[in-house]
């Protein structure tokens, strides 16, 4: 389902210390209108266009498969939606309600990321984009993935690549929140029992709408592969649960989970 942009361990129990994001960085966070907002440019939708071309070689069928976005992931869900048995978008209260997909019935929530109201082991596939980065706590958001994705499913997740210009584009959402490099990436993940098998560098062409810039977002895409990969905005990687150890012990805040639809 790839499309064309069209333009020339083992590890034993442990407590793991809170990740959290400095207040002044949490603070550039964004919401989905601002996602939005992007998406609808034509920076945004090349960006895109890229992107689901790297995620469609990487999980080409999820037939008959339960699929779900955590973060702003509706322009990528698309490549699931009719042939996933489910396919659910879930953003973050700070992100906000993300509708998804446009002009049809809801499946899109909005919840909290300590406590995302779905059962164990539920999903084949987790997407995660504009949610890593952007959480208040990413330990915690991965230890939820963790916990619904199934023992043989998969997980991918999108991030600015700190080493990249993309992650000091303010006008992108890629621009906010906090970035990681592909080391320190794969720290945080295998703390938490995730465990990466496959790195895609992503995003060469620097993050400008200007449109003779544009017609050469694919011309850059090549030649960062080949010339520079460490340079790349983005940061894709495929992982798998590591079962050998015991999840770290989480608290739960007081309350209940909620549901909330995110087309209200």
């Amino acid at each position: 389902m790839s499309e064309s942009i069209g333009i020339a361990c083992t590890v034993t129990a442990m407590s793991v210390a809170p990740f959290r994001l400095p207040r002044y960085i949490r603070a550039m966070a964004i919401d989905a209108r601002d996602a939005a907002g992007f998406y609808a440019t034509p920076l945004g939708r090349l960006t895109a266009a890229l992107l689901r071309q790297k995620l469609a070689a990487l999980w080409p069928d999820c037939t008959g498969r339960a699929v779900l976005g955590l973060g702003f992931t509706g322009p990528y869900l698309e490549l699931w939606r009719t042939q996933a048995e489910r396919c659910i978008a879930a953003s973050t209260r700070d992100m906000g309600p993300a509708p998804w997909p446009a002009g049809r019935a809801s499946l899109a929530c909005v919840a909290e990321e300590e406590g995302l109201p779905f059962p164990d082991l539920m999903f084949d596939r987790i997407l995660l984009v504009h949610g890593l980065e952007q959480a208040d706590n990413a330990r915690r958001i991965l230890r939820e993935a963790w916990r619904l994705l199934k023992d043989d499913g998969r997980m991918i997740v999108v991030v600015p690549n700190r080493h990249g210009i993309w992650a000091h584009a303010e006008s992108t959402p890629f621009g906010h929140g906090q970035p990681y490099s592909e080391s320190q990436l794969n720290r945080l993940m295998g703390n938490l029992f995730l465990h990466v098998q496959t790195h895609v560098p992503a995003l060469f062409a620097p993050p400008c709408g200007w449109s003779p810039m544009l017609r050469g977002f694919a011309l850059c895409e090549r030649a960062g592969r080949l010339l520079a990969p460490q340079l790349a905005g983005l940061t894709i990687v495929e992982a798998t649960k590591e079962l050998h150890g015991i999840m770290p012990v989480r608290q739960r805040a007081p309350g209940r989970r909620v549901l909330v639809d995110a087309g209200q």
